[in-house]
């Protein structure tokens, strides 16, 4: 492997597409952050798709009711089968990023 390349290609390659996005979205930060939230319940993302979605969402001061808004909204569309595996996998992201929050201060 090059020096030059990457160790860590396809996280590169998920960043950059989430750049783009980001660039070429008229939407305020928070709103972009909710409709990114709906659209991996909408694909019936795994949980640790929510992981950095949630996380990016509450350093913009997304909270939990705004979540759960966002749930509520799209539940019509998607149907309670995407809704209760969204909830469910948003809980197990949270539980990761609390265990990965305790190995830190360890």
């Amino acid at each position: 492997m090059s020096e030059s390349a990457s160790e860590t290609p396809v996280l590169d390659l998920l960043a950059e597409m989430t750049t783009a996005s980001i660039e070429a979205s008229s939407l305020d930060a928070e709103t972009l952050a909710l409709v990114r939230i709906a659209a991996l319940v909408a694909v019936d993302a795994p949980a640790v798709s929510y992981l950095p979605n949630l996380a990016v969402a509450g350093e913009l001061g997304v909270d939990a009711e705004q979540v759960r808004g966002v749930l509520a909204a799209v539940a019509p569309i998607v149907g309670t089968a995407r809704v209760a595996s969204a909830t469910g996998n948003i809980a197990q992201a949270l539980e990761v990023a609390i265990e990965v929050a305790e190995l830190d201060e360890q």
